[in-house]
């Protein structure tokens, strides 16, 4: 297999608007115009995507609205959700470079700032026959959006807990240099040393979270995270031993399984 030598982000395609950056790359890839490393930055977007098939809607100019091609060849035999991580960690060293403390990573690829969404990740695949041949990566970061009127539970933006402006187009250039350097530290160190680095960061490892399964809401405590991407946690703490999955013991949760509970 030949060596990837092309940096993610050497071709760094800036456009003023698109539908989706996710789409725009993937139709590169279907039209077999797909290239290693090329980053999609986008000023504004019309209909974004965000995990499970919901919407993201951000304000036009004010944040990284980002999508990477990266040539999954050379990680076809590593679980998938070990770039899902490497990903995370990429969007985590970026946002922890300016707000520093109270930062963590939300289980599967979130990132947050005490008990506020501040990033979000979606990766999309291509494959031929059942070979993975493409990963889009696709990063939304709040960078100097302050007011969230649709949402019921506000996120939090970069400008919000420095009190600074950024130019977001150079912060996403940023992120696509600390993209690559955890590209090669999963190429290098592979995927178990990639998912411990995630743990690391892991909100709620080793101390009770709220968590809601099938409309039922328990207390659990984080114990990690498997290499297959699911959730690993302590049973209920509290109801009944039948309220929820592996009562009195360990459960665990497959991506989607459960939302996260957060006072207000």
């Amino acid at each position: 297999m030949p060596k990837i030598t092309i940096l993610i982000g050497f071709s760094f395609v800036e456009l003023s608007t698109v539908d989706s950056t996710n789409n725009y790359a993937m139709a590169l890839v279907h039209e077999g115009m797909a290239s290693h490393g090329t980053a999609i930055f986008a000023h504004a977007q019309t209909a974004g995507k965000g995990q499970r098939g919901k919407q993201w809607n951000t304000e036009p100019g004010s944040n990284i609205i980002l999508s990477v091609l990266v040539d999954a060849s050379p990680v076809r035999h590593l679980p998938p959700f070990s770039l899902s991580a490497a990903t995370a960690l990429a969007a985590y060293d970026l946002f922890t470079r300016y707000a520093v403390h109270e930062t963590s990573i939300k289980w599967p690829n979130d990132i947050y700032w005490r008990d506020r969404k501040a990033a979000g990740i979606l990766i999309e695949n291509a494959y031929h026959g059942k070979e993975w041949q493409w990963a889009v990566i696709g990063i939304g970061l709040n960078v100097n959006q302050v007011r969230f009127p649709e949402l019921p539970r506000p996120p939090v933006s970069l400008k919000q807990v420095t009190g600074r402006d950024f130019d977001a187009a150079g912060l996403a250039r940023e992120l696509c240099v600390l993209l690559e350097e955890r590209w090669q530290a999963l190429l290098r160190d592979g995927a178990d040393a990639t998912l411990i680095r995630y743990q690391d960061h892991l909100l709620g490892m080793g101390r009770p979270v709220r968590l809601r399964h099938d409309g039922f809401v328990f207390e659990t405590e984080v114990l990690g995270v498997l290499p297959d991407g699911r959730l690993r946690t302590s049973g209920p703490a509290t109801a009944s031993p039948d309220a929820a999955p592996g009562a009195g013991g360990e459960a665990l949760f497959s991506i989607g399984d459960v939302e996260w509970m957060f006072d207000h």
